[in-house]
Order: structure tokens, then C-alpha cells, then sequence
């Protein structure tokens, strides 16, 4: 456990030693258990439970006034938002 620990650049007293070290040990022992079930009749699966995509269609909907959105912006310029420049000009 105090090896793990170092690996993760955990400082473990000696208190969570003994406690994370019995999770640990109870971890692996389950582990062990499941390496003994039979699963050669089963497939490989990256999902165990059915999924599919829930979509719905696309509708038209009306949109908001261009002028109205503007007017609550900080600043608007040529009837776009106008925005700090974030990236450099380069030549």
C-alpha cells in the first residue's frame, strides 16, 4: 500500500495504510472471483445495457430579433457581438 501511495504522491498514515490496504486486499480478492467465472460463451461488449440515441426531429422555431440580442450586448459592431481579440495577427 505505501508503495502505491508513492506512486500517487499520497502522504498515508499509518491509520489509512491499514485501511485502504484492507480495501485493496478486498478489491483483489473479488477480483480473483470474477477471473473464475466461465465466459468463453460470452461476447465482447463495450456496453452492457442496450443504447441507442434518443433524437427528436428537427423544427423551425422562430428565431430571436437580431437588433434586440445586439442591444443587450456590451458592444456590437456592424451587427455582430464585438469581442476582445484573442489571437494575434500574424504577417
Amino acid at each position: 500500500m505505501r508503495h502505491v501511495a508513492k506512486l500517487a504522491r499520497l502522504a498515508l498514515s499509518d491509520a489509512e495504510v491499514a485501511q485502504y490496504g484492507s480495501q485493496l486486499a478486498g478489491l483483489l480478492t473479488f477480483v480473483d472471483e470474477l477471473r473464475e467465472l466461465d465466459t468463453d460463451h460470452v461476447g465482447a461488449t463495450a456496453q452492457v445495457v442496450e443504447s441507442r440515441n434518443v433524437v427528436r426531429p428537427d423544427e423551425l422555431a422562430p428565431c430571436l430579433d437580431r437588433a434586440d440580442v445586439l442591444a443587450g450586448a456590451p458592444q456590437a459592431q456592424n451587427g455582430f457581438f464585438r469581442v476582445p481579440q484573442i489571437i494575434a495577427a500574424t504577417n
